[in-house]
């Protein structure tokens, strides 16, 4: 109605003016520097930019994988850069799903066991048919016996996509997730992905050089010197 006030976006992530340095001899080296970003509730974003421009520093620090040096990350609207480890990982359990470019994988667990692996943290039931289930949904019903080193690159991909969606998290982070793969891999992994976001419906956040990939995103950030470069589709 005329008059009321516009409701704010509802942001699953957001970032408010982050940077991040290291040490680099006597001086600070920059990686990312005053970046300031909302990523709504069930949207799928794609990360690009060249090689060390900040992509997988970014990720991270979305992840609580690592801390700014200065400025704010909020999941869900409640601010997470100053919490302790402990409360992290247990955000990160609750909340957040991450896909490797290498897989990490548990070497000493079958496909099974690494899905089941994230759903036995949190104590959650019917952790057996929902890894059953996800194995089945990226086309592994049969190999859930079967040990990392005894699965090609792109089953090893389908099974930490598996893993990633096990405890239904909220937000789901992808580095590279097809940087390891061959074209027609990758391209079947990109697809599982993109199927599995439409129906979980979390947020999507993926790091990506490749330009194919990211036109199936919602929205393209660019970043350039640790910058945000151009941000398309940020409606």
């Amino acid at each position: 109605m005329k008059g009321q006030p516009l409701q704010a976006p509802s942001f699953s992530l957001e970032l408010r003016n982050v940077s991040r340095s290291l040490p680099s001899g006597r001086a600070q080296l920059s990686i990312l520097s005053d970046i300031s970003l909302g990523i709504r509730s069930g949207q799928f974003a794609a990360i690009l930019g060249p090689s060390g421009s900040g992509k997988s520093t970014l990720l991270g620090l979305m992840a609580g994988l690592d801390r700014p040096s200065s400025g704010q990350i909020l999941i869900d609207g409640e601010p997470i850069e100053a919490l302790e480890e402990d409360a992290l990982a247990l955000l990160r359990r609750k909340k957040i799903g991450f896909v490797f470019q290498s897989f990490q994988l548990l070497p000493n667990l079958t496909a099974k066991e690494n899905v089941l692996f994230p759903l036995e943290l949190l104590g959650l039931e019917g952790a057996e048919d929902r890894a059953d289930g996800l194995l089945a949904a990226v086309g592994l019903g049969q190999r859930g016996h079967h040990y990392p080193v005894q699965l090609s690159g792109g089953e090893q991909q389908r099974v930490a996509l598996a893993r990633a969606f096990a405890p239904e998290p909220s937000i789901l982070l992808a580095d590279e997730p097809t940087g390891n793969l061959d074209s027609a891999t990758g391209e079947a992994v990109l697809n599982l992905l993109t199927r599995l976001w439409k129906e979980s419906r979390a947020t999507l956040v993926l790091v990506t050089h490749d330009q194919e990939l990211a036109v199936r995103a919602e929205r393209r950030i660019h970043l350039r010197d640790g910058r945000i470069h151009l941000d398309e589709g940020n409606a």
